[in-house]
């Protein structure tokens, strides 16, 4: 196939053996693909002066000229004249050792593919007065036959700028002229020439929404960040500081008006009424579901298609650097959901990217998601580990999100996870680890905690696999933290019990201490559990009115009494009443009733408590500063803790009475002297508890009581829990 045939086509693979200008002897040859032109002449960019006419070449829009006595480091552009007017155009096919450049170091560095893949915008200092202004792609699409970058620019005509391969399976081209804010995206033929669905760029920095899917350059150096005092604080050791975090989906925690014609808050919207929301109410992080770009609304961003650009549902990628740096300017961190196990099929994703199996494992019984109908990563291929690893760094350092809480570990870790016999492919050992993705995770944890130590990883992971929290270097993933399933659904089950068979199931609101040091855990009770026919929160609870909000109230107290980190899921904290809609907003209208507003000033005192009383968040994830009083009195559904500061002269006592039954005059052993008062009682009058008679100031004497030296007499209001501090 001749030149003209493969660029009329757009199956030119090499396009720089054709186009641009090529020195032989004392002539120049200069040859530009130009579709629907009539006339072209060449000319000197630094000078303006025309140096040749092109001629058109079989009846084609190849134009091509030979012209005498033009200097090697010549730089030009074609002035060109068509049916509809004329028009001056730099040749991108002149920067061709540009163009390479982009992946010279790609595999060097994590960090080099979002550096050198995408759209950069840069400046060519090709000895003019000033330097050009591209715009340089490079997309790895290794099994293609032809790749070209198509969009507003071109009138989304492929055959226009055609990419060239190298032999790392790149495809490479500098675009003059193209600026931020351009959409475009990648027309790539297969192996066997058939042109697939125009592909977003993997590594596109913006993209718009439905219909177009299309990826737009952006510039990331124009943000001007205002978060330095947080970035200086937020060195202090994560393990031993509170975390009370707020798990938050931006499209539906507050609604705009219908007046507004718009369907979501935007970041900067968010920003003025989230933020200081999660500030009154004592947070100290923001958790968001994902905000890599997705298609599907319903999919709440776990099925993700821009990994590296945040979704332009609520504004620009500029946009949501303004939401973070407010965050951190109200000293908030902010952790966002990460999603690496898997991706949707969607036409312009990565599944097939260019005919083959890029970014996915081939066989489906390793590629095939049976839960989320999605495309598993491909853990063990080089390219795919990169990609991923970049992508965990790019937030943190483009973004400054302080974490990454990765989604669905326990899906990456397993061979055989939701499937059955004969439908998974046993590793090397015959076992069911999936080696690549522990080593990707490692690697992943490792490369975040090396070049940003005040970061955190968490992960979502729902089995014991072991050392998930511990470094690699002992074996251990090298998350800093894990979600606490375990404890979320034991808790969860003993709680949706009536109190009168909860002496039946004791054990279950006990056995979380069993394991709570073996790793750094974080207390989550998130969207999952509000969702899909499972009810808030507070329709988990049993009994009438009052004793689901009773209960409610007790249960919070108790989860901000057991050691570990907390998160709960919007809508918790005001006792929403049904479960969460990611269509619709919190229940906000339910703050007109006294039992949400309750629920909400707990909340708000709870987190406030445990941020400043040592004795709750310092030993967290340290066995000396935990011990049980009593965990043994299922009969009476009784359980009460002890909580001390690092330095253990803080004592916190907690007790729970998880029945409506209140116990007056209940002795209570106590490890040391001191002056003893209530902290905090979920049965409050201001909570919309019954106030049942509890004096604040409690007495301590010398009988012993619970294996303790000393102990106490204290009025127990039903379904509460009592926080009690030593003065």
């Amino acid at each position: 196939m001749q030149a003209h045939e493969q660029l009329q086509y757009a199956l030119c693979t090499h396009p720089f053996e054709f186009l641009g200008k090529k020195k032989d002897g004392k002539v120049t040859n200069f040859n530009a693909w130009l579709p629907n032109a009539k006339k072209v002449s060449v000319f000197d960019l630094s000078s303006g002066k025309v140096v040749g006419e092109l001629n058109r070449q079989n009846e084609s829009d190849l134009f091509s000229a030979s012209v005498k006595d033009v200097s090697e480091d010549l730089v030009y552009g074609f002035k060109v004249e068509n049916s509809e007017f004329n028009y001056e155009v730099i040749d991108p096919y002149q920067f061709q050792e540009q163009a390479f450049h982009a992946v010279h170091y790609v595999d060097h560095a994590p960090e080099n593919v979002y550096n050198q893949l995408g759209a950069q915008l840069m400046e060519l200092d090709v000895g003019l007065d000033k330097p050009v202004q591209v715009t340089r792609f490079a997309v790895f699409a290794p099994n293609a036959s032809a790749v070209s970058v198509v969009g507003d620019f071109n009138y989304w005509n492929g055959t226009c700028h055609p990419m060239q391969k190298t032999s790392m399976g790149y495809w490479v081209l500098v675009i003059p002229g193209i600026q931020a804010g351009t959409k475009y995206k990648y027309l790539i033929k297969d192996s066997h020439g058939h042109s697939l669905p125009h592909k977003a760029d993997p590594v596109g920095f913006s993209a718009e929404q439905f219909p177009s899917h299309a990826s737009v350059v952006f510039d990331h150096d124009q943000y001007q960040w205002n978060d330095d005092k947080w970035l200086k604080k937020n060195k202090s050791d994560k393990y031993t500081k509170p975390m009370s975090i707020y798990e938050v989906h931006l499209g539906s925690w507050k609604r705009p008006g219908e007046e507004s014609g718009k369907k979501f808050l935007t970041y900067h919207e968010l920003a003025e009424e989230l933020i200081p929301y999660v500030k009154d109410m004592g947070y100290t992080h923001l958790e968001v579901l994902p905000v890599s770009e997705f298609p599907f609304d319903g999919s709440w961003g776990y099925q993700p298609v821009g990994m590296f650009s945040p979704t332009s549902r609520h504004g620009s990628p500029d946009d949501f650097k303004y939401f973070v740096d407010q965050c951190h300017q109200n000293d908030i961190g902010i952790i966002i959901d990460w999603v690496p196990a898997h991706f949707p099929e969607d036409g312009h994703g990565l599944a097939r990217f260019d005919g083959t199996h890029v970014y996915e494992y081939e066989d489906p019984r390793k590629g095939w998601h049976p839960d989320w109908n999605s495309c598993i990563y491909d853990f063990g291929k080089d390219t795919v580990r990169q990609f991923l690893v970049a992508n965990a760094l790019f937030w943190i350092e483009k973004y400054h999100v302080d974490g990454l809480r990765v989604d669905a570990v326990a899906s990456m870790l397993y061979l055989d996870y939701s499937r059955e016999d004969g439908e998974w492919i046993p590793n090397v050992d015959g076992g069911n680890e999936n080696y690549e993705a522990i080593s990707l995770l490692q690697w992943m944890n490792r490369a975040v905690y090396e070049k940003f130590p005040n970061a955190v990883t968490i992960a979502e992971e729902s089995t014991s696999f072991p050392k998930v929290s511990k470094p690699v270097f002992e074996g251990g993933l090298g998350f800093g933290f894990k979600w606490n399933m375990g404890w979320m659904h034991d808790s969860l089950h003993y709680i949706s019990k009536d109190p009168s068979y909860r002496r039946y199931h004791h054990g279950e609101i006990t056995f979380s201490m069993v394991y709570s040091f073996t790793e750094s855990f974080v207390l989550p009770i998130s969207h999952d559990e509000v969702v899909h026919g499972k009810g808030a929160l507070i329709q988990k609870m049993p009994g009438d009115e009052w004793q689901q909000a009773a209960n409610h109230r007790c249960y919070a107290g108790f989860m901000f009494a057991h050691p570990g980190k907390k998160l709960n899921f919007m809508g918790n904290e005001i006792g929403q009443s049904s479960e969460w809609n990611h269509n619709g907003s919190i229940n906000w209208h339910l703050l007109e009733f006294e039992k949400h507003t309750g629920i909400q000033s707990l909340y708000r005192d709870l987190n406030k408590i445990y941020c400043s009383v040592p004795a709750l968040h310092e030993t967290d994830h340290d066995h000396s500063g935990f011990q049980w009083i009593d965990h043994d009195n299922a009969d009476q559904s009784i359980l009460s803790l002890a909580r001390r500061s690092k330095d253990g002269k803080q004592i916190v006592v907690a007790i729970s009475n998880f029945t409506p039954v209140p116990r007056d005059d209940f002795r209570l052993g106590i490890p040391e002297d001191g002056e003893y008062e209530i902290l905090l009682n979920t049965d409050d009058e201001k909570y919309w508890g019954s106030s049942y008679k509890t004096p604040t100031k409690l007495k301590l004497d010398k009988q012993q009581w619970n294996g303790q030296k000393f102990s106490l007499r204290v009025n127990l209001p039903p379904l509460s829990t009592l926080f009690i501090i030593r003065k």
